[in-house]
């Protein structure tokens, strides 16, 4: 495996992007959420290519425009399709021999995948989307704190917490009172477009959700519940920094690319 740096244009902007070389045909383009650089948090997405290489998949990973050492205006996840369609050309180019590109992002960058109807990539991993308005209510839906609480009553401290009045009882009876709400949330508009983005893709998809994520129990509590693509990580958090979680989402990318 080698890692070179390279750059790449997007309608007149010089963008850098890294590729780790494999064999395969196939190829995995890593999409930053965010205003992530492309090494990701604490170098996640830079260590997470490295071990994807190793497997024999080449990986792509990329700067959008006005991000890290791109070029540009940077104009947020809604107005990436052009940067992701150039990010698929340039991975191509530089490694011809990729005939698949499987796209993966997490948090907006899976959400930027959708609204870009895929953006070029002939399947996609779509981790913890976001569909959070920025107008929206900053309450989790109740059915992520009606978890949230039946994970409580099963710890023993907690419990003891109850009983010796080491819990805030402002905010318990604020969580109850979420938790005990039946209807279920209208899908926000950014949902909306999401879903019409891929509904005419072509190729496999795949939701991954951490199910300790907010953003996760978001997408959940407005996606169809009867979507035979979700996948849930127990325990997992948003970045699947736990080990079971990191090994779990390493697992179901790699499953996808040797599809």
């Amino acid at each position: 495996m080698n890692r070179l740096h390279l750059t790449f244009n997007c309608n007149g902007s010089t963008l850098a992007g890294t590729l780790d070389t494999a064999p395969s045909t196939t190829g995995l383009l890593l999409v930053s959420g965010g205003n992530e650089l492309r090494s990701g948090a604490f170098g996640g997405q830079a260590a997470l290519a490295a071990r994807i290489a190793r497997a024999g998949f080449p990986v792509f990973r990329y700067d959008r425009r006005g991000i890290g050492d791109s070029e540009g205006d940077n104009r947020g996840f809604e107005k990436s399709e052009a940067d992701i369609h150039a990010a698929v050309e340039a991975f191509q180019a530089m490694a011809p021999s990729v005939a698949t590109v499987v796209g993966f992002g997490n948090c907006d960058a899976a959400s930027a995948l959708m609204l870009a109807g895929g953006a070029g990539c002939e399947r996609l991993v779509l981790s913890n989307p976001w569909t959070i308005e920025d107008d929206s209510d900053d309450a989790p839906p109740p059915e992520a704190v009606r978890a949230r609480y039946v994970e409580k009553l099963k710890n023993p401290k907690e419990i003891k917490r109850l009983l010796t009045g080491g819990v805030n009882l402002r905010k318990l009876f604020k969580g109850l009172r979420q938790a005990s709400k039946t209807d279920a949330p209208a899908p926000s508009g950014l949902a909306e477009r999401m879903a019409a983005g891929i509904a005419d893709f072509a190729g496999d998809v795949h939701f991954l959700l951490a199910s300790e994520d907010r953003t996760a129990q978001v997408f959940d509590s407005v996606w169809p519940k009867d979507d035979a693509r979700v996948q849930r990580c127990d325990g997992a958090s948003h970045a699947y920094v736990e080990e079971h979680a990191r090994q779990w989402l390493e697992k179901k990318i790699l499953a996808v690319l040797r599809s």
